[in-house]
């Protein structure tokens, strides 16, 4: 335990200054470490415990720094999101809304190639009903995942705030979603001893980060900083894509092989899908049945193929455009004949 938490504690302060340098993410780069020293659930009890000091610290180095006209419509709003997004906790694996962060994040590589220019035409101020949806949205994947970071950064870099003033507005527009989820974290019981020390462990190392990261900003230019941001976006993101990506491959059992007809098959859970593709059906998706799942009419035809062919397996074919049919896999010997039937309209 005491390598686990000397090992986060170091990545947690390279971690945040990256954070405050590129204007946040520090959480989001931490999930795929969190992940394997954790059960996905307890995660955001860890982060959150790291991300209020970090955010509480930054107030007090940047508070003068602050727009305030962001943080009045952002955080009404972002309060009860993170109340559902913490209650959806309970019922939603959080490892699925991370997988969409990820690919969130992926879609700012395109930024890392555009000019100085053409970034500064696209900043502008948003009207007050963008910072609402924003707050919320915000709130939702805050309460859920327990990190927000980079996944908004690229609103802030956008409304043309300077780097003090992204960091000094991100922490107070955070510092209450993160202590209102730890209070809801605690009454949900989504907590263990684990995560409350490595919860501490990221707080004490953001401490150090946030009175240290002061003395870098003033040497990054607006340019630099922009391009950071967008970088550890795009970096952050691809981590978190593999990361999580292989979470769901385990923990939900896909995996991929052929079957007896040589067709592409997916395993996911407890059920068995065969996957196929042909330029005049399109892509398909089967899953193998019985024959007491049959409708009446077509057992008929199971019967008769019956006399002819031994052993049948019949499949259920999904079509795109809500077309359905039966396929019948019979054997004659060592040879396979194929009989589909699709069903009439419903």
């Amino acid at each position: 335990m005491l390598f686990k938490i000397s090992l986060l504690f170091i990545a947690t302060i390279f971690a945040f200054w990256i954070s405050a340098i590129c204007g946040g993410g520090a959480s989001l780069i931490l999930l795929p470490l969190l992940n394997i020293l954790l059960h996905a659930s307890e995660v955001p009890f860890a982060l959150t415990i790291g991300t209020f000091t970090s955010s509480a610290s930054r107030i007090v180095v940047f508070r003068k720094h602050i727009c305030w006209k962001i943080f009045l419509w952002f955080v009404p709003f972002s309060i009860p999101a993170v109340l559902l997004g913490a209650w959806l906790m309970k019922y939603v694996n959080p490892i699925y809304l991370q997988l969409i962060v990820a690919l969130f994040l992926m879609g700012n590589i395109p930024e890392l190639f555009r000019t100085h220019r053409a970034q500064e035409k696209e900043e502008r101020p948003y009207p007050v009903f963008v910072l609402a949806l924003v707050g919320f949205f915000a709130g939702f994947v805050s309460g859920v995942t327990g990190a927000i970071g980079l996944l908004f950064n690229r609103f802030y870099l956008r409304y043309g705030l300077s780097k003090e003033q992204i960091v000094a507005t991100r922490a107070a527009n955070e510092v209450f979603l993160h202590l209102i989820k730890l209070v809801i974290y605690i009454l949900l019981g989504l907590y263990s001893k684990n995560a409350f020390f490595l919860g501490i462990a990221i707080a004490g190392a953001t401490i150090v980060s946030a009175y240290t990261v002061k003395y870098v900003l003033p040497y990054l230019s607006e340019y630099m900083f922009r391009k950071i941001g967008y970088g550890a976006m795009a970096v952050s993101g691809i981590f978190l894509f593999f990361s999580t990506s292989h979470h769901i491959l385990m923990e939900d059992k896909i995996s991929f092989g052929k079957n007896r007809y040589d067709e592409t098959t997916m395993n996911w859970r407890n059920s068995n899908f065969a996957l196929e593709f042909a330029l005049s059906d399109g892509f398909e998706i089967e899953r193998q049945i019985n024959a007491n799942e049959l409708p009446d009419k077509y057992k008929r035809a199971y019967d008769s193929l019956q006399l002819k062919y031994n052993p049948i397996y019949i499949e259920k074919v999904y079509k795109l455009g809500d077309k359905r049919a039966f396929e019948f896999n019979c054997f004659r010997g060592d040879i396979l004949y194929k009989i589909e039937i699709e069903e009439e309209d419903r």
